[in-house]
């Protein structure tokens, strides 16, 4: 296998959501680059993959990524991946494909397992046109960043922390309104996967009700464009 820099999507849930391409790129590589290698352990060890793991996360990546392309540049083959889903989208990944691609490594990103996917679709939002907006600033810009999504007709992703699924509804609603529908996914090809459609308000009663856990993607509609007056 010669040098390149490969992105591994991993399952967000079931394990059985990786597919055969990436178990036998992860067999193949020569280094597999791990955002938590505990967590990687446990994939790598149930598919019997034994290849060397080095921690690649966002507190480090900025220091590691010059000398990871070094060594691709010098023939090694190198498998990025997350604690779940595809790396770079709300992951580290972006710096490193940044980095190869400007040293001129070959770099290649498997399709597979993301989570706003199958939340997008289950929604029963539309989603032929939408935007992802990952996960709000939490404290500095989080106002002003809802507010400039205001007049946003596309159907928009957002990923949250459980603890402040009622806090962004809130916030949501004060914006949008607490009639813009809205759905809350949340354990993605888990067990316990489930998906809560309604109104803003309708989600902030439930939220209230039943808290929240686990992994959670939000999903809410846009804003209607006016119809054209008939002349």
């Amino acid at each position: 296998m010669a040098g390149k820099l490969y992105l591994v999507p991993t399952p967000v849930g079931n394990l059985e959501d990786i597919t055969l391409r990436a178990i036998r790129i992860l067999k193949e590589v020569d280094l597999i680059l791990a955002e938590d290698t505990r967590t990687s352990g446990i994939l790598l060890k149930h598919f019997d993959i034994k290849k060397p793991l080095q921690s690649h996360h966002k507190f480090n990546e900025h220091e590691t990524v010059s000398h990871i392309a070094e060594r691709i540049l010098s023939g090694e083959s190198i498998a990025l991946i997350s604690d779940a889903g595809t790396p770079a989208i709300s992951d580290p990944g972006f710096m490193l494909v940044r980095q190869c691609v400007s040293c001129g490594v070959d770099v290649e990103c498997l399709p597979g397992a993301t989570a706003f996917v199958p939340a997008l679709v289950d929604s029963a939002l539309p989603c032929d046109r939408f935007c992802f907006e990952g996960f709000l600033p939490q404290k500095k810009g989080r106002a002003t960043k809802i507010a400039s999504l205001k007049e946003e007709s596309r159907t928009m992703i957002f990923y949250e922390s459980p603890y402040r699924v009622v806090k962004t509804l809130t916030q949501f609603a004060e914006a949008f309104g607490s009639e813009r529908p809205a759905a809350v996914c949340r354990e993605i090809s888990k067990i316990h996967e489930e998906c809560v459609r309604g109104s803003l308000g309708e989600l902030i009663e439930h939220f209230t009700a039943h808290e929240p856990k686990g992994e959670i993607v939000m999903i809410v509609g846009g804003k209607e464009e006016k119809k054209r007056e008939e002349k």
